[in-house]
């Protein structure tokens, strides 16, 4: 994943840092809090909402199931239609692919649209060592940029600025605003409106993400509230898509579930404003190459998990963030990950493992109180995966550590209990030294605050049966 968020501390410490800015929980609370509010407004009104969500988790299971051949199908569909299907393993090869793509149109300059699958690979990043510089154009996504920020939230990334610190990042990173703009937000819509314009009509070369991918028909489709995904889709000469190859879904039918679900759980709208779909090249009309770069980059480890490969039909609607007491009062940043909330605390660990201490500490980023799961519309059980990624981090820590006193007392109780004479031999033992155990409390204050330490029998079983009955051991 992006190199930006590389070297974050662990989960906790991050946490305490965030929850100390008053200013960040406030812009947080109020934030989630109304989008909360009117998706559960909007999602009321269907009565087959269930169903819908049903549907979804059916229809995404059933493509992560059949990946292999969805992914063959489409990118056959997009070659048929005129564009041209790229294989990248990892983000550096991803980088590397739309870098030299870049370069081929002889352009520095990008404009870039739906770019968290970009944010994941540090593609900003590896453009700019290349001297190709590449401009956000959702407004939530250039503030980010402009602030030389990162993302705190799936759907509104500069959730954590209100409109007042909005105005003074323009102010101080825009040259063409007015000297008396107001934290209006019609006039900050304006202000970037404007200077995004001229990039618009300037850009000869675009950089998209995708939020799905119809196998069938090789049709790449955005959704996006703005209309700047419309400009990036159609005014470019060249267009380059980075498709995760868990975006896909197999039919026009199975993408009409989805068009249903993502507007109500994400922006709470009941359809969403620009739905732009675009499927390989047209003389004349739009871009005249496209380029569809299909990134694995650990997908596939994940799907190889029976438990966590439900992270993979998470369609970035950013509803779990939405409900989440955690990150209501931490915010996006204390996950060191373009993935934050609930989702990201089960993606990040799959996609880049969990040695790393913030990556095993994700897990516990949760009070497991199940709110995630059912808001999610296509019903990923998060607390499941939490609770089996932390099985796996502790697994992961008791491989690596020293053994401890406590795994040593059990090694060394393994052994007695192994064999009759060394547990005959243990019983005698206990049985003669039974009148130190009271001095030996000490050692085991701590334990035995709450329990009775037991003093040994005189006598063992053993050794009353063969004193009885005349056996032998």
């Amino acid at each position: 994943m992006s190199g930006t968020y590389l070297g974050m501390p662990a989960f906790p410490r991050a946490a305490r840092a965030a929850v100390a800015d008053t200013q960040l929980r406030r812009n947080l609370e109020h934030a989630t809090g109304t989008i909360r509010g009117r998706r559960a407004e909007v999602v009321a009104e269907l009565d087959d909402w269930a169903e819908l969500r049903a549907a979804g988790a059916a229809i995404k299971d059933h493509t992560l199931r059949h990946l292999d051949r969805y992914l063959v199908q489409l990118e056959e569909a997009i070659t048929a239609a005129g564009g041209t299907v790229h294989w990248a393993r990892d983000a550096a090869e991803a980088n590397r692919i739309i870098t030299d793509l870049v370069r081929e149109t002889g352009e520095t300059e990008v404009v870039k649209v739906k770019s968290m699958a970009t944010q994941e690979i540090g593609l900003n990043d590896a453009l700019a060592e290349a001297g190709i510089m590449a401009w956000e154009t959702d407004l939530a996504e250039l503030i980010v940029q402009l602030d030389r920020d990162r993302p705190s939230h799936i759907l509104v990334p500069a959730i954590h600025r209100n409109r007042a610190e909005i105005r003074e990042i323009f102010r101080r990173a825009m040259a063409d605003v007015p000297a008396d703009l107001s934290d209006d937000a019609t006039a900050l819509a304006e202000a970037a409106r404007r200077h995004l314009r001229r990039k618009f009509l300037a850009a000869r070369v675009a950089v998209s993400g995708v939020n799905f991918a119809v196998a069938e028909t090789g049709t790449l489709v955005v959704l996006e509230s703005e209309g700047n995904g419309r400009m990036c889709l159609t005014m470019p000469d060249t267009l380059i898509s980075v498709v995760g190859i868990e975006k896909l879904v197999p039919t026009w039918a199975d993408l009409e579930v989805f068009l249903q679900l993502l507007p109500r759980s994400s922006t709470a709208e009941r359809m969403n404003p620009y739905t732009s779909t675009w499927t390989g090249v047209h003389p004349g009309d739009g871009p005249q190459a496209l380029h569809v770069v299909l990134v694995d980059n650990g997908r596939t480890g994940v799907l190889a998990d029976r438990v966590g490969r439900q992270a993979l039909r998470c369609i970035r609607c950013s509803a779990c963030l939405n409900v989440c007491p955690v990150y209501e009062r931490v915010g996006g940043h204390a996950y060191g990950s373009v993935y934050p909330g609930p989702i990201g605390a089960i993606l990040t660990p799959q996609l880049r493992g969990t040695a790393g201490p913030l990556e095993a500490s994700l897990p516990y980023a949760s009070t497991l109180c199940g709110a995630c799961y059912e808001v999610c519309p296509v019903a990923i059980d998060i607390p499941e995966v939490l609770v089996h990624l932390r099985a796996k981090a502790v697994d992961a820590k008791r491989r690596r550590v020293l053994p401890t006193a406590e795994r040593a007392a059990m090694a060394a109780a393994a052994w007695t209990l192994g064999g009759p004479r060394r547990l005959g031999m243990a019983q005698r033992a206990a049985a003669r030294a039974r009148r130190l155990v009271g001095r030996l409390r000490w050692p085991l204050t701590g334990w035995a605050e709450s329990r009775d330490v037991p003093t040994p029998a005189p006598e063992s079983f053993r050794a009353w049966w063969r004193r009885t009955r005349g056996r032998t051991e």
